[in-house]
C-alpha cells in the first residue's frame, strides 16, 4: 500500500509541474508582446501594471529571458527586446510571406497590379511578400523593406482600429517626416485619415510615399499577427474609379488569407 500511495502522489505531481511550466511560458510570451506593444522598451513597474503580475514574478521571468538573449537590460535598468528575437522574427516573416504568395498572385491576376503583404513590426511597417505586376510599368517594393506607417496605405489599414492615444504615442516615437508633398505630417491629419479608413473599409496611399504611385490596402481580419495586403501601381491606373472594383477583390482575398493563416496556428 505505501508503494502504491507514493506512486499515486508522484503521478499527480507531474501535471502540476507541467502546468506551472506552461503558465510560465505563457506569461513570458505575454510580457514579450507587451514590450513590443510599448515600443520595445519598458520598466518592470510598467509591465506589472499592464499584466497584473506581481513584481517578483516579472523579475524572475525577465531574468530568464535576459539569460536566453530574448531581452536585454539597459543601463537605465529598463528592459528592451533582445537580438535573438530578430532571427525568430525574420524566419517567421519569411514563412508568412510564403503562405501569402498564392493569394497575392491571385490579386495580380484579378487587378493587374503589384500585390504586397506587410506587417506592423514595433513602430514600423515591414513588407514580407510581393508578387509583381506583369505590366512593363509596375511598382516594386523590396521584401524586408521598412517604412513608417503614416505615409503608407498598409500602415493606415493596420492602425485603423488602434486607439487614438496609442496612435499618437507611436507617431510621437517615429515622427512624421514627409516622403512627398502629399504625405500626412500631423497626428490630427493621420487620425482623420484613419477615420476615413474605418468608414470606407479600405486605405489609400495617394502619392504619399512616392509621387506617381497609388496604393489600395486592407487589413487581414483576425490574422495571428497584424497584417495587411495591398495593390499598388501608377496613379494613372490605380484611380478612384477602379477602386470600386479592386477593393471588393482585396477584401475577398484578405478574408481567404485570414482563414489560411488561422489554419496554420494552433487552436
Amino acid at each position: 500500500m505505501p508503494t502504491s500511495s507514493a506512486s499515486t502522489t508522484d503521478a499527480s505531481a507531474k501535471p502540476t509541474a507541467a502546468g506551472g511550466g506552461v503558465q510560465s511560458l505563457e506569461r513570458a510570451f505575454d510580457l514579450l508582446e507587451r514590450m513590443a506593444d510599448a515600443g520595445g522598451e519598458v520598466g518592470l513597474s510598467e509591465l506589472s501594471a499592464a499584466s497584473g503580475l506581481p513584481l517578483p514574478t516579472i523579475h524572475r521571468l525577465m531574468r530568464t529571458l535576459v539569460a536566453c538573449g530574448y531581452v536585454r537590460q539597459q543601463p537605465n535598468r529598463r528592459y528592451s527586446l533582445g537580438p535573438r528575437l530578430i532571427r525568430l522574427g525574420e524566419s517567421a516573416s519569411r514563412l508568412l510571406g510564403t503562405w501569402a504568395r498564392p493569394y497575392l498572385a491571385r490579386l495580380v491576376e484579378e487587378t493587374g497590379e503589384t500585390a504586397n503583404m506587410a506587417l506592423l513590426d514595433g513602430d514600423e511597417i515591414v513588407y514580407v511578400a510581393q508578387v509583381p505586376s506583369k505590366h512593363s510599368m509596375r511598382m516594386f517594393t523590396e521584401v524586408g523593406r521598412r517604412v513608417l506607417p503614416h505615409s503608407t496605405g498598409v500602415g493606415k489599414a493596420l492602425l485603423a482600429h488602434t486607439p487614438a492615444d496609442e496612435v499618437r504615442a507611436l507617431l510621437a516615437r517615429t515622427g512624421m517626416p514627409a516622403a512627398t508633398e502629399k504625405t500626412i505630417t500631423t497626428p490630427e491629419g493621420f487620425l482623420e485619415a484613419l477615420e476615413r479608413v474605418r468608414k470606407a473599409g479600405y486605405a489609400v496611399d495617394d502619392n504619399e510615399q512616392e509621387i506617381g504611385v497609388r496604393c489600395l490596402a486592407v487589413s487581414v481580419p483576425n490574422s495571428p499577427t497584424a497584417a495587411a495586403i495591398s495593390i499598388s501601381g501608377p496613379a494613372g491606373r490605380v484611380t478612384e474609379a477602379v477602386a470600386e472594383s479592386f477593393v471588393p477583390i482585396l477584401q475577398g482575398v484578405a478574408a481567404e488569407l485570414s482563414v489560411a493563416l488561422q489554419s496554420q496556428s494552433p487552436a
